[in-house]
């Protein structure tokens, strides 16, 4: 059998382009991103694009595709899915059509792997109560899969990553290390059985609208939210941090990481994004002397999470009643650090 992390020489989220890399680019361009009805560009570099339609209706616009990130067909497609549909969640929307993004290699795959693939992402988005309208593919000397999806939601009721508020609880619905457990697999120190966790949480869909409802908590309590993907909690949460005009705290002692992470990482089993994560960052984080924050625990924030979880800005008010209604779908659920006035820095560690 194929092992499909072996005909790549990157996946999943970690073969993104550096963010540093990426603002340089776009700093260049005359980018055609002024519109009255845009209500969410990419000039705050948020999870996915808003425009309204009317005055209760309002567009998410995103896509995502990547190389495989484990070896069975069938959990990559799936996989790929559940991190496209992620960011229209991150956004408060409803995820409504999806278009499906391939390039496959027909001279060196059989068929029935993208056949495995495809009914990976569609179980995906039938469990999301999504459509999946069409797609596009191309013959490629590597595979990569993807979807673009389109959401829905309220204008009023959007969860843009500019709005986290002074004294907010910062909540994290899954535990990191994807970046570090799925470089072992591709070095093959580890199986997928080793890393069932992992994979199993990166199969989860970030749907938590109904757990607010059955926990009673409006979803104006949640003032801004971000999914932690390639560029890490210190990336993702320091661009939600510059947008909100607001500092971070984290507690490294509560930042929860998958299985066999913290192990993996002590191993050396890294990406090339965890150093540039690092570089991205580390201008703006203070790290507390007296935390006994160990190079494992650094290295679990940079890392590149692949299908991670969402980073909720809470009123701490509904932060306990939410939690528990997370945890029965994220068991990993944890209230990972405050919403603090800025000073010099975006992101705190203690």
């Amino acid at each position: 059998m194929i092992r499909l992390t072996q005909t790549v020489q990157k996946g999943g989220c970690a073969a993104k382009i550096a963010a540093s890399t990426l603002r340089n680019v776009l700093s260049n361009l005359k980018i055609p991103n002024t519109h009255p009805d845009l209500l969410i560009g990419g000039d705050t570099f948020d999870d996915a694009g808003v425009f309204r339609v009317s005055e209760t209706l309002a567009c998410v616009e995103t896509l995502d595709f990547f190389t495989p990130i484990v070896d069975t067909p069938f959990k990559f497609g799936k996989i790929a899915a559940v991190n496209a549909l992620s960011d229209v969640y991150a956004m408060g929307g409803t995820p409504k059509t999806c278009m499906a993004i391939l390039a496959f290699p027909l001279s060196t795959l059989d068929e029935s792997v993208m056949v495995d693939v495809l009914a990976g992402a569609c179980e995906a988005i039938k469990e999301a109560d999504a459509l999946l309208v069409g797609g596009h593919s191309i013959d490629d000397d590597t595979l990569k899969f993807g979807l673009s999806v389109t959401g829905h939601v309220h204008p009023d009721r959007i969860w843009a990553n500019s709005g986290a508020r002074v004294g907010d609880d910062l909540i994290l619905t899954k535990a990191l290390g994807t970046g570090t457990l799925c470089a072992g697999l591709k070095k093959s120190l580890m199986s997928e059985d080793d890393i069932s966790e992992a994979i199993e949480s990166m199969m989860t869909l970030n749907k938590i609208q109904d757990l607010l409802e059955s926990a009673n908590v409006n979803a104006s309590a949640i003032h801004a939210a971000t999914d932690i993907t390639g560029f890490g909690l210190v990336g993702h949460s320091m661009q939600m941090a510059q947008a909100s005009g607001v500092a971070l705290r984290f507690f490294a002692r509560d930042i929860p990481a998958l299985d066999g992470a913290l192990l993996s990482l002590k191993n050396k089993n890294l990406t090339k994004a965890h150093q540039s994560n690092d570089a991205y960052t580390k201008q703006h984080i203070f790290t507390d002397e007296n935390a006994g924050v160990d190079e494992e625990a650094r290295l679990l924030m940079r890392d590149p999470q692949t299908s991670g979880g969402l980073l909720l800005s809470v009123d701490p008010k509904y932060s306990e009643q939410l939690i528990n209604s997370l945890l029965s779908r994220f068991p990993r659920t944890k209230k990972i650090g405050k919403v603090e006035n800025k000073n010099d820095f975006s992101l705190y560690v203690s």
